[in-house]
């Protein structure tokens, strides 16, 4: 006998199970995105959670109730995978382009102390220039925020 379920699948539109069809043939977009789609059209198509895992070769039923939530909130963008993990993101486009605006200046040797960028001059000039980076947040070895 099957539990109830906290949150069933809501009922597809057609624009939504015609997108998933497409996705669920596609072998232009990330397997995982693939897999999503198939993972939704089984449960549309009356599986249960544990039927459409091993489906497409998967195990959990809890992945497939969490991707189902994910569904029901926010549709189709339930496909596109999440940040995968790591540091999360601490500047914006506006940050990053100033970041790099500075590294592309030439250094003066009587203003910045050097004549070429090392990450601690840049670094030093970015903290010291008005629109630059705030105190306190420094430079990783690759350019971004540590």
């Amino acid at each position: 006998m099957t539990r109830h379920l906290k949150d069933p699948l809501r009922s597809l539109t057609e624009t939504e199970r015609a997108a998933l069809e497409t996705l669920s043939r596609s072998t232009s977009i990330a397997v995982a995105q693939v897999m999503r789609a198939k993972l939704l059209l089984a449960v549309a198509n009356g599986l249960n959670y544990t039927e459409a895992a091993q489906s497409v070769g998967r195990r959990s039923n809890d992945a497939v109730s969490k991707l189902v939530s994910r569904f029901n909130q926010v549709g189709l963008d339930a496909l596109i995978p999440g940040h995968g993990g790591g540091f999360a993101v601490q500047y914006g486009e506006t940050e990053k382009e100033r970041i790099l605006r500075e590294f592309q200046r030439t250094p003066q040797c009587d203003t910045d102390g050097t004549a070429t960028w090392s990450l601690q001059t840049l670094q030093r000039a970015l903290h010291q220039a008005v629109d630059g980076l705030p105190k306190g947040q420094y430079l990783d070895d690759s350019g971004g925020a540590a």
